[in-house]
């Protein structure tokens, strides 16, 4: 981490599960001092209370910043004296953007402009935005707010002087806050059938330190502009449902499918057929370089690009496919998963 030596490191949204995976990883490490920005003062003080706690000779690095992306003034204020930005401050709830889309316009996209304006203003030398593979074909109002926020990056790249803006595109993080796990652990607890919305979709699946991961990879090796995108495995809502069940002894019979929410897809894309035709296979990434042409089109009646790589859409129908015992792997490996069983044999609950 002798990057991050003596550097402040920023987190919108970052009482988040994303910000706490990411305190996890670097509160030990020789960073000089990491700011927590977001809006619910509640969430801050457990987080604070929480790390200083567990933490209690390093907690002091972590500032806690009350304030609100939607407001570039409040951007401004905390911006100040910042090295690098993970901004992951997002509504991620895709049926409730569905009835409030402007909401996640404000958030999402003004949001992400009122950070990078602030981060620019302050000579912040990198700033990381998180998107999601809702963003890729997006049908939703989630979905259609962070491809513009991939936008907004990406257009504020082109002028952003001395700061360095990259994307991250990932899929579902397993366990994060508000995603399916948890939700069927508490259903397990109270005696219900799990519910699921469609048994065949499938989603790509990874856990918070592999988005961490990704960021810091973004991090060291993005270019101005880029978006990078991780190759995620994907395994159905079925399978995935069915892993939870035997994971806490549940019985999979009674999955219950209640049918598509408000916006969801079969499948997710975090590769485009069209992001293809310049993109480069990274090994473990994709990297998605930046359209830096200038809106002076005329040249390109004489001048054209025939080169396009021949790579093809990365989805979740189309990447590796989990089986039931390799999903079970994956979601029993996760520390909320081994905090959830050890609290459930403490309970005596079998």
């Amino acid at each position: 981490m002798s990057v991050f030596n003596g550097k402040t490191l920023l987190i919108t949204g970052g009482t988040g599960s994303f910000g706490n995976a990411v305190l996890n990883r670097f509160l030990n490490t020789d960073i000089a001092e990491i700011r927590i920005f977001s809006r619910d003062e509640k969430k801050q003080d457990d987080m604070r209370h929480e790390y200083q706690l567990r933490y209690p000779e390093v907690a002091a690095k972590v500032k806690f910043f009350i304030g609100d992306v939607r407001s570039l003034e409040s951007c401004r204020s905390v911006m100040s004296g910042v090295d690098y930005v993970f901004h992951a401050a997002a509504l991620k709830q895709v049926p409730s953007c569905e009835f409030f889309p402007m909401e996640a316009v404000k958030t999402n996209v003004i949001g992400t402009d009122n950070v990078l304006t602030a981060a620019i203003e302050n000579n912040v030398e990198s700033v990381i935005c998180l998107s999601t593979d809702k963003a890729a074909y997006p049908i939703n109002a989630m979905g259609i707010s962070k491809a513009l926020e991939e936008k907004v990056a990406v257009a504020k790249s082109r002028n952003s002087r001395n700061t360095r803006i990259c994307c991250t595109r990932y899929g579902n993080v397993m366990c994060s806050r508000g995603s399916v796990i948890p939700l069927w652990i508490e259903q397990i607890r109270k005696g219900n059938p799990i519910t699921i919305t469609e048994p065949s979709m499938t989603r790509f699946i990874m856990s918070l330190d592999e988005a961490v991961d990704l960021v810091l990879f973004a991090f060291e090796h993005g270019k101005n502009g880029d978006i990078l995108v991780q190759k995620a495995p994907a395994c159905t809502i079925q399978t995935q449902a069915e892993a939870v069940c035997r994971i806490f002894g549940a019985n999979a019979d009674d999955i219950k499918v209640i049918g598509i929410r408000h916006g969801e897809k079969m499948y997710e894309t975090l590769l485009t057929n069209e992001e293809c035709a310049k993109a480069e296979d990274m090994g473990n990434f994709y990297r998605v370089p930046a359209d830096n042409r200038t809106l002076n089109y005329d040249k390109y009646f004489t001048e054209g690009d025939l080169n396009r790589v021949t790579l093809t859409e990365f989805n979740s129908d189309n990447t590796v496919r989990l089986d039931l015992e390799q999903t079970i792997a994956r979601i029993v490996s996760l520390e909320y998963i081994q905090q959830e069983l050890s609290s459930q044999l403490k309970s005596g609950i079998k």
